[in-house]
């Protein structure tokens, strides 16, 4: 792997942490658990649709791993891992179909995977099959919150192509 592309790996997953640390500080927008903005899957689907699927999938997981230790919430990494796998996984088979105006669709249905993975983990870990009644209301907050996250990630590859390819030779 070239110095280039690990340096900009690094640095990706230094941004993807600040930005889950400094959401970390900001109070539920609604009471219930595992609602939030999500805002550090920008670089996810940024670093599906720049890097690849295996460059994303390290970033993601290094991000979870130091996440849950730096915010003190290690418990958390269950939920955090199940949602991110799906959600990168859903990004990955999107990146085969989308165009480059498109990709705000992988933020959405990303999401989406996210709240799904989220919700089997809390059911497994808990035993408590009723917590289902929430997952459209996560659902729903999932494609608000991933419109956004996917339309930033698609502004920055829009508009930094030509940067992104000189970074990258």
């Amino acid at each position: 792997m070239k110095t280039r592309k690990i340096t900009l790996m690094a640095l990706l997953t230094a941004i993807a942490l600040t930005i889950f640390l400094v959401e970390a500080q900001i109070p539920a927008l609604v009471p219930i658990p595992g609602i939030k903005l999500g805002l550090s899957n920008i670089v996810t689907v940024f670093a599906v649709f720049l890097l690849g699927g295996k460059e994303a999938a390290a970033i993601l997981f290094v991000r979870i791993f130091l996440g849950a230790i730096f915010s003190g919430q290690f418990g958390t990494i269950f939920y955090s891992a199940a949602g991110g796998l799906l959600a990168w996984l859903t990004a990955i088979g999107l990146k085969q179909v989308l165009t480059e105006k498109q990709i705000w669709v992988a933020g959405c249905l990303g999401a989406i995977a996210h709240s799904i993975g989220q919700m089997i983990v809390a059911v497994l870990l808990t035993g408590t099959p009723g917590l289902v009644i929430y997952l459209p209301v996560m659902i729903l907050c999932g494609v608000i919150t991933g419109l956004f996250t996917g339309l930033c990630a698609q502004l920055l590859l829009n508009r930094g192509n030509d940067l992104w390819k000189t970074f990258l030779k």
